[in-house]
């Protein structure tokens, strides 16, 4: 009788993993197209392949990178850069957010900074950065925290600004003081614009750590991109190229399951 029973049970969740394989193969296939368009178009030399190597040529220099440890090595550079510059801004910018929506003399204080820096383009921000710091890893540390802290900023403070005033009326008319109404009421409100504004730091956290090596730097992704490049071994750059587009939009993915998990409560 067990046995029986088992068996729709296993087919609906085997129909599940299916159902979600095509999902996600349909959602992606754009991809594979464009990989064999890549392919073909080297291949069959409608473009330079000195321009556009082929895809094959490229995945086995990015497997050689692998095997020589160049990758690995220039990976673990960059990966810790982005996560010290993100990790401080996503701490200081979401604190400053939050008492600039929460307390009026941070927000008169802060608020011109803030609009006077956002618009500015972040990759400016690297030779000041390396007059500062030099060309070791803090220089690119200070200019990812830098470009994703405004971000993570006006996401906390859009957010905290936003929550209810009926909750906010509620919770003080039962004796919550405000660092309670702020634990309690604000921070809550304010992590779906928050969680928001940390994904656009993500994003701009890999722009701005390749713009940086490329120019200064002696380790890093950025680095190794312009050394193959400068070399003519197009072939290999593609390959670092592409690893630094899986590796940020895999963060991406990632962060995207974190995010659905830290809000499931408001379902």
């Amino acid at each position: 009788m067990s046995s029986v029973a088992a068996a729709p049970v296993e087919r609906t969740a085997l129909q599940s993993w299916a159902e979600n394989a095509w999902r996600t193969f349909h959602r992606y296939s754009p991809l594979l197209l464009l990989a064999i368009a890549w392919e073909l178009a080297a291949r069959l030399e409608l473009v330079s392949t000195t321009a556009l190597p082929p895809l094959s040529d490229v995945i086995a220099s990015w497997v050689a990178l692998l095997r020589d440890g160049d990758l690995q090595a220039n990976a673990g550079a960059s990966l810790f850069r982005v996560g010290a510059g993100l990790g401080l801004a996503i701490g200081i910018g979401a604190a400053l957010g939050i008492a600039m929506a929460w307390w009026k003399p941070v927000n008169v204080l802060l608020a011109p900074l803030v609009e006077i820096f956002y618009p500015l383009p972040k990759s400016a921000l690297i030779p000041v950065t390396v007059i500062w710091l030099g060309f070791g890893d803090a220089s690119k540390i200070l200019l990812i925290f830098l470009g994703c802290m405004l971000p993570v900023t006006i996401g906390a403070y859009n957010g905290a600004r936003s929550s209810d005033q009926m909750l906010l009326w509620s919770a003080r008319s039962m004796g919550a003081g405000r660092l309670r109404v702020l634990r309690d009421v604000v921070l809550p409100s304010a992590m779906p614009e928050l969680l928001s504004g940390i994904r656009i730091a993500l994003a701009l956290s890999f722009i701005l750590l390749v713009s940086a090596e490329l120019i200064v730097a002696r380790k890093g992704f950025g680095y190794l991109i312009g050394f193959l490049g400068a070399n003519g071994s197009y072939d290999a750059m593609y390959a670092v190229v592409l690893t630094v587009a899986f590796l940020g939009f895999a963060a991406d993915r990632l962060y995207l399951l974190i995010a659905r998990r830290a809000l499931i409560w408001r379902a």
